[in-house]
């Protein structure tokens, strides 16, 4: 199935995303770039570009971004969420797992008697 650019979607989750991620690239032929490296690559250059919107801003509020800032910003995160997505199906992780258990980890490293209102490092501790 072949869906517009401006059509909207349910919600899937991540499986779904993936899902059209996997069609839109097969439909250009795009898989032969789309190698781990690559897709990391390309996902540190989409993290600078949500970075830019709020270089100069004090807090980068929703209000303090503005309208277009805002929607520039939806649509980098956007491009962050794609390559994750597709660097995790590339490299057969299960995103969701993943970050439970990276979660739990940092409960580990940082548990709440020790860091609660403290933002500093868990070897600072």
């Amino acid at each position: 199935m072949k869906e517009g650019a401006n059509e909207h979607h349910g919600h899937g989750g991540l499986d779904s995303i993936r899902e059209r991620l996997r069609v839109f690239a097969a439909e250009r032929q795009w898989e032969q770039f789309h190698t781990p490296k690559n897709l990391a690559s390309a996902l540190v250059v989409e993290a600078a570009e949500l970075l830019e919107p709020f270089q100069w801003l004090n807090h980068g509020t929703k209000t303090e971004l503005g309208a277009d800032m805002y929607m520039a910003v939806k649509h980098e995160m956007a491009d962050v969420l794609s390559y994750l997505v597709m660097l995790a199906d590339k490299l057969e992780i299960d995103l969701v797992s993943a970050t439970h258990e990276k979660i739990t980890l940092n409960a580990l490293k940082y548990p709440v008697d020790k860091v609660k209102g403290d933002a500093r490092k868990y070897s600072d501790y």
